[in-house]
């Protein structure tokens, strides 16, 4: 085994044990470019992403950048499978399909995201966006990951 995977495992199991999603975003240089972040609260995972500057797609409403709003769920739904299953690499995605509901304001977005169902190698994660009201998504999608 090569010593970088070695690392991420170790950080893997820290992560899980210290309940600190936020550590396995910090080995994933595109969560940092768009500022997500994670924690623990209620017994699920949390996700957000601050309003940035640098995520605006639309300046004259603002709206977030929906490339952003889909790259923030799937990175949202790769982190749960990490945290929440016994998985040592990183899951690769083989299906993402994503609904945009309404806009993504110039402001936080939060997320969570849901393990249907776990197979051998294939697992199905739903990821939900929202805003001001977890009941009013402003996107949602279906993840499909290979995780073997």
């Amino acid at each position: 085994m090569n010593t970088k995977l070695a690392q991420m495992q170790a950080d893997l199991l820290q992560a899980r044990g210290l309940a600190e999603p936020q550590k396995i975003l910090d080995i994933i240089p595109y969560s940092s470019f768009i500022g997500a972040q994670a924690r623990v609260e209620n017994e699920r995972v949390l996700y957000w992403l601050e309003r940035r500057a640098s995520n605006i797609g639309n300046p004259s409403l603002p709206a977030i950048h929906g490339g952003v709003i889909g790259g923030f769920l799937e990175l949202s739904a790769a982190i749960e499978i990490l945290y929440t299953l016994d998985v040592g690499q990183i899951p690769k995605v083989v299906d993402f399909s994503l609904d945009y509901l309404r806009p993504g304001r110039y402001k936080t977005i939060y997320a969570n995201c849901t393990v249907l169902r776990q197979g051998k190698k294939l697992v199905n994660v739903t990821a939900t966006a929202w805003q001001d009201d977890p009941q009013t998504p402003i996107a949602t999608a279906r993840c499909h990951f290979l995780i073997a």
